[in-house]
C-alpha cells in the first residue's frame, strides 16, 4: 500500500485534479518508484551519469504517461530516458525493460535474451513471473497490484529491497 501511495504522489496534477489517475499513470509511477527498491550493480550503466534506460518493446500502452511520470525526476543523481524498442537484441542497454502485450508470442525469447542481464523485466502479462519476468502488474479489485520474481532478479543480478518484496506477491517456483 505504501507504494502504492508514494506512485499515486508522484503523478503529476492534471486538468482535471479531482479525477481518479488512469490504471497507467498508476503504473507509470510504480514504474519510476521501483528504481527506489532496486538496486543495479555498477556494470549495469555505461558511467556514473548514464541515466536509467527504460525500454518498451512493443505496443506502448502508456501513451505518454511513463515519460510524464519519470519527467524532470532522478534517483540517486540518474535522470531517466524512456525508448521504445524494436526488438530484444536492444534490450541490452537499459535498466529496466516493459514487456508490451502485444508481444506475448515472442515473449520467451525476449526474456531470455535478456534473463542474465542487469535489467529489470516488467509486464502486465499472463504467466509473466512464472516465465522469468521479474514484475508483473496485475489488476485487483480494480486497483494496480504487482507480483514479483525475487530468484529471476537475483539472476539478473539485482537486489531488490525487502521492503519492495513485501508490498508485491511474491512468486516462488514450486518444487
Amino acid at each position: 500500500m505504501f507504494l502504492i501511495a508514494v506512485s499515486l504522489s508522484a503523478i503529476q496534477p492534471s486538468a482535471a485534479q479531482d479525477a481518479a489517475p488512469s490504471e497507467y499513470q498508476v503504473k507509470a509511477a510504480c514504474i519510476y518508484n521501483f528504481t527506489k527498491f532496486v538496486e543495479w550493480p555498477p556494470e549495469a550503466f555505461p558511467d556514473l551519469s548514464s541515466p536509467f534506460v527504460i525500454g518498451v518493446i512493443g505496443e506502448d500502452p502508456f501513451n505518454g504517461e511513463l515519460q510524464r511520470a519519470v519527467q524532470n525526476k532522478d534517483v540517486c543523481g540518474r535522470r531517466f530516458l524512456v525508448r521504445h524498442l524494436r526488438n530484444a537484441d536492444q534490450a541490452g542497454s537499459c535498466q529496466i525493460l516493459f514487456v508490451s502485450r502485444s508481444e506475448r508470442k515472442s515473449m520467451g525469447d525476449i526474456l531470455a535474451a535478456v534473463s542474465t542481464l542487469p535489467v529489470l523485466t516488467i509486464s502486465e502479462t499472463d504467466r509473466f513471473v512464472q516465465s522469468g519476468g521479474i514484475i508483473n502488474f496485475l489488476i485487483e479489485q480494480n486497483k494496480v497490484r504487482f507480483e514479483i520474481n525475487a530468484a529471476a532478479a537475483k539472476k539478473a543480478g539485482l537486489k531488490v529491497s525487502s521492503k519492495l518484496l513485501n508490498l508485491g506477491r511474491r512468486y516462488e517456483r514450486s518444487p
